[in-house]
């Protein structure tokens, strides 16, 4: 009598169950962990609102003793800085993932990638560390004087690159914060290159394109979302760097001029400066309310990113 084989039994539908309510506790977990951040940042920002309302946000003045405070300051370090930095990472980072992509050869393309995102794990006080201490008396030097001496007479333009050359402020705090956000920019970009279907490369080599034309014309608008997604992920990083920020922007609450060669403050920098130092209640107050600008000014920069992709879907899809 034959052996009768034994019966596969059909997966039932109890583990797909668990695994969606498992996953949607996750999301509701983060959910209420980000809704619990502002909920607290708001309450413990009440007295401040109360005291100095809208005006919280252009005053310059910021006085512990006196109890009167004003974000002006760190609101411009920050975003002036994060911009500086923005517009030094970006090109170099796109320069980086071509070279890696399209340009590199085999032997040098893995170890060389493999730097640059080792750059990405240097501690953010070693950056603070080298910049004070090694970059700022070269940048003082060799860029801040000639550049100063060069720029100081033209209209408009040498506003921001008059003053004296100390080494470290809010030009040098962007530099620094450039330096570290290229390692975040430059992996993304590299990746989602690597993305773009070789049939559409090798094609476009084909009819005559040059690299430059392969970039621009194919790899871009075929990755143009990894591209953003990576530039928004080193934005993100360069507004809420606080220790190397810290060391090098000089943590002034000085709004005298214009120029990028003067010492500044940032929001992180301010936190991490003062909260524990903090006495009264209004300071600790009025330091809980540069975090919520902080966070709304994040919150700002992601929408914008968010509706620049869902427009650039929607001029696709009409072109179409």
């Amino acid at each position: 009598m034959a052996a009768s084989k034994p019966t596969m039994k059909a997966p039932g539908k109890h583990g797909d169950i668990l695994f969606g309510a498992v996953v949607r506790l996750a999301a509701l977990i983060v959910l209420l962990m980000l809704g619990g951040i502002i909920v607290s940042l708001i309450f413990s920002s009440l007295p401040s609102m109360e005291k100095f309302g809208f005006s919280f946000l252009w005053s310059k003045v910021w006085d512990a003793p006196a109890d009167q405070f004003g974000a002006l300051v760190p609101i411009y370090g920050t975003v002036v800085t994060s911009f500086i930095a923005l517009v030094i990472a970006v090109p170099v980072s796109f320069g980086i993932a071509l070279f890696l992509t399209e340009l590199a050869p085999g032997w040098l393309r893995r170890p060389l990638g493999t730097a640059i995102e080792l750059l990405a794990a240097v501690p953010s006080i070693v950056y603070g560390m080298w910049g004070l201490f090694v970059f700022a008396p070269l940048f003082a030097t060799y860029f801040q004087t000639p550049v100063g001496h060069l720029m100081s007479n033209i209209p408009i333009i040498g506003v921001l690159f008059s003053g004296p050359a100390f080494g470290i402020g809010i030009l040098a705090a962007g530099i620094i914060l450039a330096i570290m956000i290229i390692p975040y920019i430059a992996s993304v970009m590299r990746d989602v290159f690597e993305q773009t279907p070789v049939m559409m490369k090798e094609s476009a080599y084909g009819i005559g394109c040059t690299t430059w034309e392969v970039m621009w014309r194919i790899v871009l608008p075929f990755t143009k979302n990894g591209v953003i997604g990576g530039i928004m992920l080193g934005l993100g990083r360069a507004l809420g760097e606080t220790m190397a920020v810290t060391f090098i922007i000089g943590n002034t609450y000085q709004l005298d001029s214009a120029s990028l060669f003067m010492p500044g403050n940032s929001i992180t920098s301010a936190l991490a400066n003062e909260f524990a130092e903090a006495q009264s209640d209004t300071h600790v107050a009025a330091l809980m309310e540069l975090g919520l600008i902080l966070f709304v000014i994040t919150f700002i920069v992601l929408a914008i990113s968010k509706l620049l992709i869902l427009r650039l879907a929607k001029r696709e899809g009409a072109r179409s």
